[in-house]
């Protein structure tokens, strides 16, 4: 447009083509102004929501503390309401401190803070009537929504890194009102032991929320606050709480007060003061909503109601067993949030949450996991749950009565299982028992039978049954076969073999050692027998079979003794 070789033409076509440009620039302007106007109006009707909130809540804690007709409780809401008259003065101060800034930047702006319907504040902000109340204004009144150099000079100063205007002052009182609620409500729990408090601290510095939580969750803990509180006290300060340095675009280590009003429109700085007053509202409703919650009925609201009954995991027939009988109430739209540590959550109804999975073990499964539900504040209350399941391991037994039989001087092996008990025990008559590993060890007394009587125990109720008693016989081992090396009784053995044993044959199952006390050989044919002891044969008794003829027999007649000290006549027979 400038160009020495435009003619005049040109030169107005680019005139007209320069003002449509601005024309375009400023109706864009025009419409984004008009946007935070818009913003502002729905952020102060929240201010009202949240304002009405705490006082739906206030309200109804003034209405306990005067009723007479329950004493205790009405003290306990008489010392509350102090406290919520504290949380109440702090908010006002916070609330006053920003409507005093809002109507400092209209006059800075040039704009006129008359009072009335028609203009800029329709309703002022009252100190006498409703503290807590913002001034209500109506931002499309303003003239220069666009100015923003007033705003900057009022809340910033000169550097938007290190702010030095009324902004700082803001910034300053903010954290500081934080802190004084969250230690309030914390200090203020009814306490029979050591009282309650949490030490707030300055947190202005976090990578994200999880980081943020994480810092929260440490001053907590840290400090003595009421298993009932530490969830609302951490939604209160994580709602209060910004990060205080931050880069914008190219710039680095810009504070949140120059962040936040740096080249902010006039319309805008007042919605992001309107803004911080919603986050104030919002604290001290949750804040008394708390408070309230520590009276008798309350916090948590329900709609439906069902019948419970609980009894213990293991019952078996003729056992007297307890029921826990009770009423449940729940929100059937407030659904308790279940998180189980073992098995899946399938379904969340009734206010009940199930919980799948399939029994494993040998013993017992403990069964751990969360359950969180919301009260009327929508603060959440989560607690730990522990189920312990006993595991009862399926069994079948098959007997044969014919064959009770017990033998004295052994170490009969018994087992008993009491289906349906987590443990078993075993007791006799006529015999004595001991536990060995999972099962018993059975030795029979001189009479001719024996009972042993078999009782489960519910580790529940540590409760003892008795399941039945049994009879068996009692009876001294039977005598064990003779074996020549490896030949039995009857069978052709070596002329080699030198060693004699004493045991049973495969269809006796019992595993009993015997020993050979002595023995005496006679070969046919020849002029006398060779004796010995132990079951080793001697030089004699070898040189002997050797001079016998193949496919004659010989014999061997011992004394054989075993686990039961009784010394036995058992005589074989072998072909050689």
């Amino acid at each position: 447009m400038a160009g020495g070789k435009e003619t005049p033409r040109q030169k107005m076509i680019g005139m007209m083509y320069l003002v449509l440009t601005a024309l375009l620039a400023l109706n864009v302007s025009k419409s984004i102004l008009d946007a935070f106007v818009a913003i502002e109006e729905n952020i102060q009707i929240s201010n009202e929501n949240e304002y009405t909130r705490g006082e739906e809540k206030r309200l109804d804690l003034k209405e306990v503390s005067e009723d007479k007709s329950l004493p205790d409780i009405q003290k306990k809401a008489i010392l509350l309401m102090a406290t919520v008259k504290e949380i109440d003065e702090m908010t006002a101060k916070r609330i006053k401190m920003i409507d005093d800034l809002k109507v400092q930047i209209l006059k800075d702006c040039g704009e006129d803070v008359t009072v009335g319907p028609e203009h800029i504040i329709r309703v002022p902000y009252s100190a006498t009537k409703e503290p807590l109340k913002p001034a209500r204004m109506n931002l499309d009144k303003v003239d220069g929504k666009d100015k923003y150099d007033e705003p900057m000079h009022l809340l910033i100063g000169e550097d938007i890194k290190r702010p030095t205007g009324e902004g700082m002052k803001l910034w300053k009182s903010y954290n500081e009102y934080r802190k004084e609620l969250t230690e309030l409500v914390a200090s203020s729990m009814p306490s029979e032991g050591k009282k309650f408090f949490f030490k707030a601290p300055s947190i202005n510095k976090f990578k994200d929320f999880t980081d943020l939580n994480a810092q929260i969750d440490k001053a907590i803990e840290a400090s003595n606050v009421s298993m009932d509180d530490k969830e609302g006290i951490k939604k209160i300060y994580g709602a209060l709480t910004k990060n205080e340095f931050s880069d914008v675009h190219d710039v680095k280590g810009v504070h949140w007060i120059g962040k936040t009003f740096d080249h902010s429109p006039s319309v805008a700085a007042l919605a992001s003061l309107s803004s911080l007053q919603k986050e104030i509202l919002t604290a001290r409703a949750d804040a008394v909503a708390m408070i309230r919650g520590r009276v008798g009925g309350g916090e948590y609201s329900f709609n439906k109601i069902m019948p419970l009954a609980y009894g213990p995991d293991i019952a078996n027939n003729g056992e007297d067993i307890t029921l826990e009988v009770l009423m449940a109430a729940y929100d059937s739209d407030k659904q308790p949030e279940v998180k189980p540590n073992q098995g899946s959550l399938s379904e969340t109804k009734e206010g009940k949450g199930y919980v799948k999975l399939k029994a494993s073990g040998t013993s017992e499964m403990v069964l751990t996991g969360t359950i969180t539900i919301k009260n009327k504040a929508g603060v959440p209350k989560t607690m730990p749950y522990t189920k312990t399941v006993k595991i009862m391991k399926p069994e079948g037994t098959v007997s044969l009565p014919e064959m009770n039989m017990l033998y004295r001087g052994y170490d009969n092996k018994v087992e008993g299982v009491a289906s349906g008990y987590p443990e078993s025990t075993l007791s006799g008559n006529g015999v004595t028992l001991s536990k060995s590993g999972k099962g018993w060890i059975g030795r029979p007394g001189a009479g001719r039978s024996c009972t042993i009587t078999i009782s489960g125990k519910n580790t529940v109720t540590n409760k003892t049954v008795s399941l039945g008693t049994f009879t068996f016989r009692v009876s001294n081992l039977p005598p064990p076969a003779i074996f020549f090396g490896s030949a039995a009784d009857g069978e052709t053995a070596s002329k080699a073999e030198t060693r004699l044993f004493a045991k049973y044959p495969p269809e006796i199952p019992l595993n009993v050692a015997f020993q050979v006390v002595s023995w005496e050989l006679n070969v046919a044919g020849a002029p006398r027998p060779a004796k010995g002891t132990g079951n080793q044969l001697t030089p004699d008794a070898t040189s002997l079979l050797k001079q016998a003829k193949s496919g004659s027999t010989v014999s061997f007649m011992t004394q054989v003794k075993g686990p039961d000290g009784i010394i036995r006549k058992k005589s074989g027979v072998f072909r050689i």
